[in-house]
């Protein structure tokens, strides 16, 4: 994304993990642009987003999940071109339709292109805002990383934006466990499983594409649900969908 949050403080063991990774990006000259306090973007990320294209999954996918990182514009333009629905989470989730629905179709008749709406501000301008209830099955999810093991641990930014966007797209019933979950990153951003353990309320990778290789996890263990004693007051300040949901549990 175009702006930049910081949300340190929140764990500082993963803060710092994240401090080495974007350090690290730019000591061997891959990153692009500044990647501190952001899902960076490096040097290759196309490659990775062609190289996902190989799979099986991408091959029988109609509709994408995709975060709105800018690592995965070439992941989002792929879909788009592929004739695939695109859904992208609006940034930081501020409004109570939390996603945009992109259609390559639509997209043209706005006289928008597809290298257009793969940027997350293309896509706000392009896309429809829709309600999770309005939302199809979706196929394959692809969310942008700071850091990843290759035991399907993840981290982003800090904001914890990813793991309230996918515990709310299994509550509504649009993924299953069995959704693939990809994040295409560099190697460098592969870490050891001891500097990212895997918790329980952690949303977990299930394939990392880097512009080499194809990694897959095997895990066997359901998929996290929203723990409502994890949720950030800030968060339930700022993101609609949430105050929605915690009076629906009557907790608000």
């Amino acid at each position: 994304m175009g702006t930049q949050e910081n949300w340190s403080g929140r764990n500082s063991k993963k803060d710092e993990l994240r401090q080495r990774v974007w350090s690290s990006l730019v000591a061997k000259g891959v990153a692009i642009g500044d990647p501190f306090q952001s899902i960076p973007d490096f040097k290759g990320s196309d490659t990775a987003a062609a190289l996902l294209m190989t799979i099986p999954e991408w091959e029988c996918s109609n509709v994408m999940m995709c975060s709105p990182d800018v690592p995965q514009i070439p992941v989002r333009y792929n879909a788009l071109q592929k004739g695939m629905t695109v859904y992208m989470a609006v940034p930081k989730l501020l409004d109570d339709r939390c996603f945009v629905e992109l259609e390559k179709n639509m997209i043209l008749s706005q006289n928008g292109t597809l290298a257009e709406a793969a940027t997350w501000q293309g896509a706000l301008k392009l896309g429809r805002y829709i309600h999770f209830e309005d939302m199809q099955q979706v196929d394959i999810t692809v969310t942008g990383c700071v850091a990843v093991t290759k035991s399907g641990g993840r981290t982003g930014k800090g904001g914890g934006f990813a793991d309230l966007e996918y515990a709310m797209m299994r509550r509504y019933k649009k993924i299953t466990d069995r959704t693939p979950i990809i994040t295409t990153v560099h190697p460098l951003m592969i870490v050891d499983e001891s500097e990212l353990p895997l918790q329980e309320h952690d949303t977990y990778l299930t394939m990392i594409v880097t512009p080499e290789e194809v990694i897959r996890m095997q895990i066997d263990r359901p998929q996290p649900q929203i723990d409502w004693e994890l949720v950030q007051a800030d968060q339930v300040a700022s993101i609609p969908i949430l105050r929605r949901l915690m009076k629906e549990d009557g907790l608000l």
